[in-house]
């Protein structure tokens, strides 16, 4: 049975701040995805939130970028937001950069990231679900899980594995893309995916059976509004077992510290803490960065779950780590690598602060 997974994500508002999604607005998009699954647009869903980002996961068999799919889940989170504005939530409806659904989220705000598989006979799928960071910050955990032996050993002693993984890697500057073979072009991709800023993994392919692995939101919010509207807060939905990294390779990508762009006012580093569902409410300096992961089985279209795959003692050590990181880039203030460089803010207060300033530059006397 060929199905469609899509994760669609947008930030519609925040309780109280940046920290959570209110149970209202969760609701609301409980009642409007209910009746989708019975008027059959959907075959099923569920309504999830990582802090304040509302998160839609489908499954369906319209295909990748359907109108359809598309077009409820904009009206969706149009109708949140309305919930999101009678209660003054804060920065209601800041993901949706225009009024109207022109036939695709793509470039409109939201963050997608959407795959069609044949189900097999054991279809095992990880939704990844973040806050607080940017689209880049899959990078180095895809990295983990499909690229490097230390962390995936089903790379080196599997013999469905050992063909290695390609990986489609987008410049979200300069709207261009790219493909490496790993593991003989593994250098050559490490160039990029080390500039989380600029390059971001899209998709991951099992390079013997062409079939999709994994797929990353890589929409940048700035870059679409001109102007600072917050962080991508992506999605990333992985397939796992079979051909793939085994669930425990995928999940181990996460038992080490990655710092990532966001966090306060998306102008700070931070660590991106893999946290359990109940713990994913951002506070202390709007974060730091957390991230969900959010395990299913697809039975014929049917999601058989979430399980929460960070909610575990196991994950307690990277949660520690995560937190030391912390404090130690939260005792530098405003100077970086805490803050981000002053070419990645850009849609901050720092371009009038410098033409203001200009003036006063002068050159250095050589003498």
């Amino acid at each position: 049975m060929d199905v469609t997974l899509s994760a669609i994500k947008a930030d519609i508002g925040g309780w109280v701040g940046h920290s959570v999604t209110h149970p209202d607005t969760l609701a609301r998009a409980e009642e409007l995805m209910a009746a989708a699954k019975r008027q059959g647009v959907i075959l099923d869903y569920r309504v999830m939130n990582c802090g304040d980002d509302l998160q839609l996961i489908m499954t369906h068999q319209h295909g990748e970028d359907s109108e359809v799919i598309h077009r409820l889940a904009w009206e969706t989170f149009s109708r949140c937001t309305e919930v999101a504005k009678r209660l003054k939530l804060h920065g209601a409806g800041q993901d949706l950069l225009t009024d109207a659904f022109s036939g695709n989220v793509k470039g409109m705000g939201p963050g997608l990231a959407e795959m069609t598989v044949t189900e097999r006979e054991a279809e095992t799928v990880i939704v990844f679900m973040a806050d607080k960071t940017a689209s880049g910050a899959w990078n180095l955990p895809l990295f983990r899980m499909f690229a490097d032996p230390f962390n995936t050993p089903g790379l080196v002693i599997a013999p469905n594995l050992h063909c290695g993984f390609s990986f489609e890697v987008h410049d979200v500057m300069a709207a261009k893309k790219i493909v490496f073979n790993s593991p003989e072009e593994v250098y050559d991709m490490l160039v990029y995916l080390g500039s989380p800023g600029h390059f971001a993994v899209k998709n991951v392919y099992h390079r013997d059976s062409k079939q999709i692995a994994a797929s990353a939101s890589t929409q940048k919010l700035s870059m679409l509004a001109g102007r600072y509207v917050g962080k991508d807060d992506p999605v990333l939905v992985v397939r796992c077992q079979g051909t793939f990294p085994a669930v425990g390779e995928v999940l181990e990508a996460f038992s080490s510290v990655n710092i990532v762009e966001g966090w306060m006012r998306g102008s700070h580093n931070g660590p991106l803490m893999p946290v359990g569902f109940a713990s994913a409410k951002c506070t202390r300096f709007d974060g730091p960065p957390r991230c969900i992961a959010a395990g299913f089985q697809l039975a014929n279209g049917t999601l058989i779950g979430p399980c929460d795959m960070f909610g575990d003692v196991a994950f307690d050590p990277a949660r520690e780590k995560a937190l030391q990181v912390a404090d130690i880039l939260r005792t530098m203030g405003p100077f970086e690598p805490h803050r981000l460089p002053l070419d990645q803010m850009e849609y901050t207060t720092m371009p009038e602060v410098s033409k203001r300033l200009a003036p006063r530059f002068v050159p250095i006397d050589d003498d």
